[in-house]
């Protein structure tokens, strides 16, 4: 049987850390679903660096359908997890449903792979407490807040948890996270 990942997302989401990983997940032979809080056609955003700005800027990116809402999600039929970031966390971790899924994988202690503004949804449900993660580094407080030691570095690893700081940093992100996969919850 093919073992399956999720992936939790939704509008605003950066486009290229919810379809890097579901691509390369399904290129290794996992069955890749996308969860969101309701099946729709989803809004993702482009995040890129360009001079004179402080920060990053945020431009249309591609749609991609949800398979899943929130509440259809069985966590119990998945092996891993992916939380993207974007600007998606920001509003997601509010989600009573969502919260649940991701309580029910830190408790199994299933991996879990997050990337930039996801940690805002693993704090949510005090995941990152007493971990060593990274994120984008304007979160390195909220990090510290959420009891975590933040590392500036392209994936982290703390047990069954991968964490990177941006989709510059993918191709360490997934060698990463694969690792643990395949360890845990080979494709099949």
């Amino acid at each position: 049987m093919t073992a399956r990942i999720l992936i939790v997302t939704g509008d605003a989401a950066e486009s290229l850390e919810v379809l890097y990983p579901y691509q390369r997940l399904r290129e290794e032979g996992y069955e890749v679903d996308i969860a969101a809080p309701a099946r729709k056609r989803l809004r993702f955003v482009v995040h890129d660096f360009e001079p004179g700005f402080d920060t990053y800027t945020e431009k249309p990116g591609y749609t991609w359908p949800a398979d899943l809402a929130f509440a259809e999600v069985e966590p119990g039929r998945y092996a891993a997890l992916v939380i993207p970031g974007g600007r998606a966390p920001e509003y997601l971790r509010n989600d009573p449903e969502l919260r649940k899924i991701l309580k029910s994988f830190f408790d199994a202690d299933k991996p879990v792979a997050q990337i930039c503004h996801g940690p805002l949804l693993t704090a949510a449900v005090d995941g990152l407490r007493g971990r060593r993660v990274t994120a984008y580094p304007a979160l390195e407080p909220d990090i510290q807040s959420a009891g975590a030691e933040f590392q500036d570095a392209e994936a982290v690893v703390d047990g069954t948890l991968v964490s990177a700081r941006a989709w510059p940093d993918h191709s360490a992100w997934m060698r990463e996270f694969l690792t643990v996969l395949r360890a845990k919850a080979p494709a099949t």
